[in-house]
């Protein structure tokens, strides 16, 4: 029995056949014509019976109707089996239909795709949403998924990360003393707003235990005394892999971290600060910014490199500052948008949607 294939991949079938016991082989189309001869009677309205029977149609018909098209979006939405695909590599020619044909042919349905070609440096970059519940060879064998990502990717030269939604991401707090960004990532935790979970509140200081205490995560206080920094961060490392951290988040933490833990952790750490900087650096910033007259402030967030304060930045956003803005309205404005700035940071990462490219970011923003 002759089936087409993609490019390159013997393994992969493009078009799925079906023998039935007369002996006939059946092609199932890759795509189907929707058409619209509604029941009439309104989805929301129909009966169990009724949503079970038009599920089972739209698996077998080569037409559906518009009410069993929207049955297959609503089983989508809430479908365990999704994973976001990262791609980057020197743009050419069949990159895109490469990773559609190769996605298809695994019976995967891509959700969305948003895609970046860098012309000064001809780099192609691509975030790739796809839900894999018909993987051909069964959700339980993501490693050939990956295989034959691989094999691709070594044709085109690819860079690639893939993410399972089944694999819930975990979410280390690092703080020190201000409290304002730790607030806003709990109470946007538990309202639902960042898909993660967070396991622990790692502190220099023992006074936000109260905070992380509230929200039900534990609260772990690790002193930082003069001449101990490879103890102390020794202690955050163990404390980090107990959590099974995927993605640390430097709240607004006042200790300056080794390269040698940066080196470790830098790609999945994500640092707030103000963005007077080069300008008005080390303690009281908007004392100075306010004596100098500025006339704008704002927040940056950034992965945490060696290179302090200046690793590859996520997101930033300002905010007008006039001559009857005191040091204290100043701070106001800066804390407020801090937790912003940090938020969009974190859930970008938490969502997959960055790609770091030298020291820039490629953000596909939701």
């Amino acid at each position: 029995m002759k089936s087409r294939v993609a490019a390159g991949f013997s393994h992969v079938p493009v078009i799925s056949r079906t023998t039935h016991a007369s002996g006939l082989v059946r092609s199932a189309p890759l795509a189907r014509p929707v058409t619209d001869n509604c029941s009439g009677v309104p989805l929301a309205k129909r009966s169990k019976w009724e949503l079970a029977a038009a599920t089972k149609r739209f698996s077998n018909a080569a037409t559906v109707t518009a009410d069993e098209c929207q049955l297959q979006h609503l089983d989508i939405d809430t479908s365990p089996y999704q994973a976001t695909l990262l791609v980057q590599c020197c743009d050419r020619k069949g990159v895109v239909a490469a990773l559609a044909q190769l996605l298809s042919g695994l019976s995967c349905n891509i959700l969305q795709s948003d895609q970046y070609t860098e012309r000064d440096s001809n780099t192609f970059f691509q975030r790739v949403h796809f839900d894999y519940s018909d993987l051909t060879v069964g959700t339980g064998n993501l490693q050939v998924l990956e295989n034959c990502i691989a094999e691709l990717a070594g044709k085109y030269g690819m860079e690639w990360q893939i993410c399972y939604g089944l694999k819930r991401k975990q979410l280390a707090v690092l703080v020190s003393k201000y409290d304002h960004c730790l607030f806003d990532l709990l109470v946007r935790h538990k309202a639902g707003d960042l898909n993660c979970d967070i396991p622990v509140v790692i502190s220099n200081h023992a006074d936000l235990e109260e905070v992380a205490t509230t929200f039900g995560v534990d609260f772990r206080f690790v002193p930082a005394g003069k001449g101990k920094k490879e103890e102390h961060e020794m202690q955050i490392e163990e404390i980090l892999k107990d959590a099974n951290a995927d993605l640390i988040v430097l709240a607004r933490y006042m200790q300056i971290l080794s390269p040698e833990f940066c080196a470790s952790h830098w790609r999945h750490t994500i640092n707030i600060h103000h963005s007077f900087l080069p300008a008005f650096e080390g303690a009281k910033p908007y004392h100075r910014a306010q004596e100098r007259g500025v006339k704008i402030i704002g927040a940056t967030a950034h992965y945490a490199t060696s290179d302090l304060d200046c690793g590859p930045i996520i997101e930033q956003d300002v905010t007008r500052i006039t001559h009857r803005d005191s040091v204290k309205d100043m701070i106001r404005k800066g804390r407020d948008l801090e937790r912003l700035v940090l938020a969009r940071a974190v859930r970008w990462h938490l969502d997959d949607r960055i790609l770091v490219h030298e020291n820039r970011t490629v953000v596909f923003e939701d």
